[in-house]
């Protein structure tokens, strides 16, 4: 251990050592905020082409901080997820009430409904991989659950803006066509979120999506 010395009164700065650098201070984010940026990590993950299973350990890294730190927001992975699906489900529905409280035709509505949730997964990638279930796969059963119900709710809303439309036809059932023209709608709008995530995003779902929606209509 070397003697501490004192520099002699008059001595040159030169000769003096410097003070230490303060390390640079971390910000801490403010409450809810690392919540936000996790969410914002895993969705940002899953719009990688191909991506395989997301794990704490390489979400954490991605953050820079320690898995532990990641348990301090969410209880489980799961809980990430339902972070996302709870996204999808306020932003989506609360457009899908603005498109129904206008006083459009049904079938106009069913179909800015379907194109609205068409541009919602090409502006989000990843969370189209939720959407359809692929980032689901060995997650919590309850997680693929609740995007079943998600689009079960998406159908039977097209159904309601549906049977409107059929009355005013003059259909004899308009129940039922409303019903066959709902359920076509939503399995065409599963199956264009599908091929676009597992084409790796290259297949856009609103490829010539007015006129197959008009098909359908």
């Amino acid at each position: 251990m070397q003697n501490e010395e004192t520099s002699a009164p008059g001595a040159p700065l030169s000769s003096v050592s410097p003070e230490p650098a303060a390390a640079p201070t971390r910000k801490r984010p403010k409450p809810g905020e690392r919540r936000v940026q996790i969410l914002q990590a895993l969705a940002s993950m899953l719009e990688q082409p191909g991506a395989e299973r997301v794990t704490t350990a390489a979400l954490a890294a991605r953050l820079e901080v320690s898995e532990a730190a990641l348990y301090r927001h969410f209880a489980s992975k799961a809980q990430m997820f339902e972070g996302l699906i709870d996204f999808i489900e306020q932003s989506v529905f609360t457009l899908i009430n603005q498109i129904t409280d206008r006083s459009a035709p049904g079938q106009e509505q069913a179909a800015r409904i379907i194109a609205m949730l068409v541009q919602f997964a090409e502006k989000n990638p990843g969370m189209t991989r939720v959407m359809v279930g692929d980032a689901l796969v060995y997650e919590n059963e309850r997680l693929q659950n609740r995007m079943n119900q998600f689009f079960d709710k998406v159908e039977a809303t097209l159904r309601q803006a549906l049977r409107g439309a059929a009355a005013a036809e003059g259909s004899a059932t308009p129940s039922v066509d409303a019903q066959v023209r709902a359920s076509a709608l939503a399995a065409f709008l599963v199956g264009r979120l599908q091929r676009f995530a597992r084409s790796g995003f290259r297949r856009q779902p609103s490829e010539h999506l007015e006129a197959a929606v008009a098909l359908m209509l």
